[in-house]
Order: C-alpha cells, then structure tokens, then sequence
C-alpha cells in the first residue's frame, strides 16, 4: 500500500470512528510513529523539525520523564483520596516558581479544567457571575470556557455572561497608537465591559486572558502594558485568571511566566499542555483565601487529577527545565532565530512583522506592507511549504497570517538556523497572490 493510500485509509478510519470533522494538521495529514528530542518521524521514516508543539516541553520522550512515568506506574498509582508524597512534593516545587500568596494548587488533566476551576473560584469569591475575554481567544472546550470563545461559539451563541474586549494587535493597535495608549484603550474597553456586566445584573466577576496573548498573535506588548487594566479590574473588585498554558514554564525566555514579565500579580494562575511533557497533566494555582473559598462553595474532586504518576511526569519535567538551563536556552535561541526573522523580512517583502520572546516568536505574513493587509491564505501555503520540505509549523492571529513558531525548549542554535534556512527557500517559491 503506498503512503497516501495508508493516509487515506486512517483518515477513513478516523471519520467512521471518531466522526467528521475532527481536525487534522496540514492540507496532507502526517502520520507520525517516533519523536525524539526536537525531532519527530512519519510512518514511511522520514525526520522532521518540530518547530510548533510545546506539549513535549522539554523535547519528545525525554529520558528523565519516561523513567519517571515508567517508575511510578510500576509501582502505584490512585486518586488522591489517598495519601501520597507526590503531589505535595510537586506542589512545593511548582509554588516556589511564583510569588506570595500563590500558594496552593489543585491538579487537572486538562487546562479546559484548570480554567473552568478558575472561572468558578471567581464567582466563589465575588459571588458574581459575569467573565470578560478577549474577542479572538481559546481557552479550552469545557461548556462554560467555551463560551468565552468568540471564534468558535457553540451552537445558540455565547453565555450573557461574558462579555469580550477586543484583542490586542500592536501591528494595528486600538486608536493607532502602540505602546501605553495602546494598554489604556484596551484597559478603557474592559472598563466598559465591566460597566456592561453589572448593568446586566449578573455583575463583574474576574477577566480571563493568556498574558502573552498567544492566541491573538502575541502581540509586541512592553512590560506593564497591563497596569492600566489591572488597575480597572482591582477597582472594580474582580478576580484576575492569567492562562499560563502556552507561555508558561520558562518558554519565553525572560522569566518562568508570562504574568511575570508583564509585571502583573494575578490572582488565579491556569496551567495545562506542557506541564507533564505529554503526559495529560495540568493545574490551578492560587492563594490560600481563594481556594478556602472554592472548597467551600464547590465540591470538587478530579479522579485523575493529581494522581502519583501524572505527578511524577511534571516533577521530571519541572526539573528538567531547571537543571538543564532550558530557560536560558529559549531566551538566547529566541533572540537568534528572531534576528534571523528580521533578516528575512528585508528581503521578503511578505514579513510585515517580527515579534514574539523566548522560544514563541514568529512573523505576520502581509500582501502589502504599507496597507498591512492581512495575507492569510498564502501564510497556510507557506506552512504546507514547510512541511513538505520537512520543517513543522503552523499559524494564529487575528487574521490566522501569523506564523506560530513554539518548538520544544532544547531547541538549538543550529535548528533555528534550519529554521531560517528553509523559511528563506519557501518565502522564494511561494507566490504571494
């Protein structure tokens, strides 16, 4: 059977048993049977650079959180109605990577858990119902954390209670002007969203939002950008959640979290795909007085939540991430690679801009440089390009011509510049019309 007769059969498979729809990857799905490090293999051998998934943080099958995974399952695993070390033993480690009073944890399986968990500690603690979000955001597929995306609405529309701002852009920022106006127009639109939600009489609740904004592009936003809104929402006694799925655990180099280079101090902080290395593991951390809150009003438990081998798969890979300097290394191959980015873009006219921190940076792809005009069907040929000639990559943004660059954290000087290299090849094939 040749290769894309067998793809043909699995994606058949696929629709009869897990129904239509049910998204793939790239114009010619992949079949992928090995990873190893920053590298993965298809079904017929051939090696690609993951430059995209940052489930494997700390790169595919690491060593470290295999023997870790493969230890304790050999040994027991349970809910955590019973005692074990494990998840104190991670919790403490875990605790210590943030400020006071971020403090205490509970473990998930999912971050569409971690967030619906933050979004009910919010209403525990305001007694208050209505969530503001930005307008082109994701944060996971539960019922309630689905509404808040603007995107993708289930079917009947959104909640009422969720009201959304719109997303920042520093490309096109609100009123045209980047930098602290740019913060306080879109702090003056959560002000009216606030306004908006206790007028409606469900009042102001908590806002939700990924502080590097990684869905919406990840916008170029300096340190403190969010001091004007973080401002709003004090005043209006709400609880800040800080979605630390994708920028979270070192990824952008600086610092371990997002909120931390923003400058901010969230209340509730969500954490989820990386955080087990692929192992399904994910959390919520927040203060003692928050979660005395949650306990008391919600009776939680997660089967899987916490259990001693989910545990010991995100102790490996906290430690990985410390003791191989992996942050480190996302701080000085990001800069390189983004310097590379910005090289590229004075020869390609189609790289209307450079941005991002750490090891998630990419480039807003453009039809016109001066127009800024969105290119967003030749940005998905050029990730098709890329694939083909063995380099995985994919796309985001507000208008989906970003390309999103987020490989595992070991990537290396000389990947990157594999990385560029080929971009360089595909920017010169691909026609822009």
């Amino acid at each position: 059977m040749t290769t894309d007769a067998a793809t043909a059969v699995l994606m058949q498979r696929r629709t009869q048993r897990l129904g239509p729809n049910v998204s793939t990857f790239y114009d010619e799905p992949l079949h992928l049977v090995k990873g190893e490090g920053c590298w993965v293999w298809d079904k017929a051998g051939r090696r690609y650079l993951d430059c995209y998934n940052n489930v494997p943080h700390v790169g595919h099958c690491h060593p470290k959180v295999v023997e870790a995974i493969s230890k304790q399952a050999a040994t027991f695993n349970s809910h955590t109605r019973y005692l074990h070390e494990n998840i104190l033993d991670y919790a403490d480690r875990l605790t210590a990577t943030f400020a006071d009073p971020l403090s205490t944890v509970i473990m998930t399986c999912s971050g569409s858990e971690a967030n619906d968990i933050a979004l009910r500690m919010a209403q525990a603690v305001t007694g208050k119902s209505g969530i503001i979000a930005t307008d082109h955001t994701y944060h996971g597929n539960t019922e309630l954390v689905s509404m808040l995306s603007r995107t993708n609405p289930p079917p009947g529309g959104g909640a009422e209670r969720v009201k959304y701002v719109p997303a920042p852009d520093s490309y096109r920022p609100l009123g045209g002007e980047g930098g602290m106006p740019h913060a306080q127009a879109f702090a003056a639109e959560v002000q009216q969203a606030i306004a908006a939600l206790e007028a409606s009489g469900l009042g102001f609740s908590c806002i939700i939002l990924c502080p590097y904004f990684a869905n919406e592009g990840f916008p170029d936003l300096p340190t403190g950008w969010l001091d004007p809104t973080v401002e709003v929402v004090r005043k209006a006694g709400g609880v800040i959640i800080a979605d630390e799925v994708q920028p979270g655990f070192g990824r952008i180099g600086s610092h371990m979290w997002g909120h931390q280079y923003q400058g901010m101090q969230p209340d509730v902080v969500t954490l989820g795909k990386p955080m087990g290395n692929g192992h399904p593991v994910a959390g919520v951390v927040t203060s003692p007085e928050i979660m005395q809150a949650f306990r008391e009003s919600f009776r939680y438990f997660n089967t899987f939540g916490g259990n001693p081998v989910s545990c010991a798969a995100a102790l490996a890979t906290l430690q990985v991430v410390e003791e191989e300097g992996l942050m480190e290394n996302a701080r000085v191959v990001g800069e390189h690679a983004k310097q590379g980015l910005r090289e590229l873009a004075t020869r390609h006219e189609c790289i209307g801009d450079v941005r991002g921190k750490g090891l998630f940076f990419g480039a807003e792809m453009v039809l016109d440089k001066a127009a800024k005009t969105p290119a967003t069907e030749f940005t998905n040929r050029v990730a098709n390009a890329m694939r083909e000639r063995g380099v995985l990559l994919n796309k985001l943004g507000i208008h989906y011509n970003t390309l999103k660059v987020r490989p595992p954290m070991p990537f290396s000087l000389e990947q990157a510049d594999l990385l560029l290299d080929t971009l360089d090849a595909v920017l010169g094939e691909v026609l822009v019309c």
